[in-house]
């Protein structure tokens, strides 16, 4: 839309994923570092955490353009699979079929596949993107997999990419023999006020902006941070409307007055407060349903005690039961004593009364 108001090549604040675009900070430098570590010296296994939009996606695009034809690599983007949708997934990126075979038939297609690239002096590279949404289940088979080796390195090296809560996944106990495995682990942090404003002059400068450095007024830096919390996707999103908003009112550059009428149509609040009323929303649910759970478990309790006084009331009628039977049984066992006592004979009785007919 303002490509030619603002003499561009390209949009600079495109929320696609673009290597071409990347700024490399110090914490994308030394996440792409480890990596690269994981690929060129074969050592198995690398966790790369970070928050929703703080450029993950656009790292593995980077390290995939750069590797070369000898380097297998399976990428996989979709993790919301059970463990033989997941080895099929990773057996399709490699370019087998797997389809019509069963998970042991999987396991059997993978490492050999595995292993005969590896005589071949192949790389072999698993990048799973979205980690976060991995079962435990799935987690367990990719350790498995990366437990292939030769007496002097891993025939698979793993790369695995997510949110925050990939880490605590990993924390867990069930996680202990994987994360043994894990050779390094590292977190992205957000960007710094600074970065953010040279990750800003990078995007404009790569997308053919004649002064870079001038577009954005000195002044919106620091509303633009506390506004974004230095999130990649945040700032494109923000920059985006306020170049927008600056077309649309013909302006030339982005002041103050044109970032707040971007901030006010995007509707956002602080970073800070987005991030405090996302916990709280999600904490919310959790509190109601706690207090439905509490609530089932009272009214189970309350009736409970509503059949406990109901037996309660049932006792006297048990007990004149039992006295009734108890009375019946003496009674029984009388008569059986009487009949053994007399020895009474039927069939003596039988004839008695017959010759009497007679």
């Amino acid at each position: 839309m303002y490509l030619e108001y603002f003499k561009l090549k390209e949009l600079p604040f495109r929320l696609t994923p673009d290597s071409e675009f990347l700024y490399m900070s110090g914490a994308h430098s030394r996440a792409k570092a480890y990596m690269d570590y994981s690929v060129w010296n074969r050592e198995g296994f690398v966790v790369i955490t970070g928050e929703i939009g703080c450029g993950k996606t656009t790292l593995i695009q980077k390290l995939l353009s750069e590797l070369d034809e000898n380097v297998l690599v399976a990428k996989i983007f979709q993790t919301q699979l059970d463990e033989v949708e997941f080895l099929q997934a990773v057996l399709v990126e490699f370019g087998l079929n797997p389809f019509n075979a069963k998970k042991v038939e999987l396991i059997d297609m993978l490492n050999t596949f595995l292993i005969d690239n590896y005589l071949q002096l192949k790389q072999l590279v698993l990048i799973v993107d979205d980690a976060h949404n991995l079962s435990l289940k799935v987690l367990e088979e990719i350790r498995m997999l990366s437990g292939l080796e030769t007496r002097k390195e891993k025939v698979l090296h793993v790369i695995l990419v997510g949110q925050p809560a990939l880490s605590e996944m990993l924390d867990t106990p069930e996680m202990e023999q994987l994360v043994q495995r894990v050779r390094l682990r590292y977190h992205i942090k957000s960007l710094s006020e600074t970065d953010m404003r040279d990750y800003i002059h990078h995007r404009l400068r790569i997308a053919g902006a004649a002064d870079p450095e001038g577009l954005f007024s000195q002044d919106t830096f620091p509303v633009m941070y506390k506004y974004t919390g230095g999130l990649p996707r945040l700032i494109n999103t923000l920059c985006d409307t306020a170049m927008t908003v600056a077309f649309a009112d013909n302006v030339r550059s982005i002041s103050l007055s044109v970032l707040n009428s971007a901030i006010e149509e995007l509707q956002w609040l602080p970073y800070a407060k987005r991030v405090n009323k996302r916990r709280a929303g999600i904490g919310a649910p959790g509190r109601a349903e706690m207090e439905a759970l509490l609530h089932e478990n009272t009214q189970a309790l309350v009736n409970l005690d509503r059949q406990f006084h109901r037996m309660d009331s049932m006792a006297p009628a048990l007990t004149s039961l039992t006295s009734r039977l108890s009375n019946i049984e003496s009674h029984l066992k009388r008569i059986a004593d009487f009949l053994d006592s007399t020895q009474f004979d039927a069939e003596a009785v039988r004839k008695k009364y017959i010759k009497q007919e007679k």
